[in-house]
């Protein structure tokens, strides 16, 4: 078993780093990402990192792709944006890839690995949640496509997109049967792009509803097979709990050494701070949690690259990583203090942060269910 990175990966890792400190070199701004900020991502690399090559991308397998998103995630304070850019490419990029005819291929994937083009992830509804085979979006065949109605809540980059991977039903009674992926343009015919929410944290990603009216969609833009969208979501859902996540790895990566760093030069009583148990400690705490998560999180990864069934390492790794990035920005605040409540050290901004990581993708909740599922309970 290796646990070591070759040569190359090393160097790629230190490159995207290098790059992301600057591009984004201090604390996002008060508003949403602009375009200039998405042309950003694309130079680097991450927005196409996992993408086929013929059409941009780097050609990375879940591995590599995974220590490219944790590089961007510890040397971007902005988490949101980093998190946007992994909506947009295992939500989305990756069904095209994957699932899409080869003249959708050809027309969109250029675009969402240079950053010319956003997309959202328009499959959470108001009423289904995380279940995926209750959805009340329907798709009613027409000449040359399908006519979409319903509304999408949550959509990730929604009011910033361009172009959105979807779900609906055509047949509520079939269940998971039913549910088939759509690729739609913001410039269709009845979509209707709601406004952005106000949310707890991710403050720079837009994400709000969006609804189809009688939305037309053509036979070219379905993903796969009519019916298969539940498998089609369930395979973007690995890349996305996996690789996603370790942008989260990234920002432990960068909490734990702002903890360590803030330990050393602050004083009390006449002594540092990181001599007393209580703060020393809790370091030690933020320092467990991130190594077991990245470790678990390399060994999805590996495992997805290998072809292998890997329902299980996904969802401790997904489990592992959101937990351990709440808990342990929870004690990067109680480590600094009524300075960690304040904005200017982002450690406030990693709390909320962290907070949804724990609900999208599959609750915590849901990945316990999935654990014990592979176990045979």
């Amino acid at each position: 078993m290796e646990f070591g990175w070759s040569d190359g990966q090393q160097a790629r890792y230190d490159e995207v780093l290098e790059a992301t400190r600057a591009a984004f070199p201090g604390p996002p701004g008060a508003g949403f990402y602009d375009r200039k900020d998405w042309l950003a991502l694309g130079e680097i690399g991450v927005l196409g990192a996992p993408l086929p090559q013929e059409y941009g991308g780097g050609g990375l397998g879940a591995l590599d792709t995974a220590r490219v998103v944790e590089a961007v995630g510890r040397g971007c304070p902005d988490t949101g944006l980093v998190f946007a850019a992994g909506a947009h490419t295992f939500a989305c990029a990756m069904p095209v890839v994957a699932f899409g005819t080869e003249a959708v291929r050809r027309r969109l994937l250029p675009g969402l690995a240079s950053g010319r083009l956003i997309a959202g992830n328009a499959m959470t509804e108001p009423e289904a949640g995380s279940d995926s085979s209750a959805l009340s979006t329907t798709a009613t065949r027409t000449d040359g496509g399908w006519l979409l109605n319903g509304t999408k809540s949550f959509v990730t980059n929604g009011p910033a997109s361009d172009v959105y991977v979807t779900y609906a039903t055509v047949n509520p009674k079939a269940g998971f049967l039913g549910v088939t992926g759509f690729v739609v343009d913001r410039t269709a015919r009845g979509v209707v792009v709601g406004r952005p929410y106000d949310k707890m944290g991710m403050h720079s990603v837009p994400a709000g509803a969006v609804t189809f009216e009688d939305c037309f969609v053509p036979d070219e833009q379905v993903l796969g097979a009519v019916g298969g969208g539940a498998a089609i979501f369930q395979h973007s859902m690995g890349w996305e709990r996996a690789c996603l996540f370790a942008l989260y790895v990234g920002l432990l990566d960068r909490l734990l050494g702002q903890c360590v760093d803030h330990a050393r030069s602050r004083r009390q009583f006449g002594r540092r701070i990181g001599d007393f148990q209580a703060v020393s400690h809790r370091i030690a705490d933020i320092t467990l949690r991130l190594e077991s998560a990245r470790l678990l999180l390399y060994r999805a990864c590996w495992s997805m690259d290998r072809g292998e069934p890997s329902v299980l390492e996904v969802a401790l790794s997904k489990l592992a990583v959101s937990e351990g990035v709440l808990a342990s920005a929870t004690d990067a605040v109680r480590i600094f203090g009524g300075r960690g409540y304040l904005r200017e050290d982002g450690i406030e901004a990693a709390l909320r942060d962290a907070v949804p990581s724990t609900i999208f993708s599959g609750t915590s909740d849901i990945q316990r269910q999935l654990i014990v599922k592979e176990m045979g309970l």
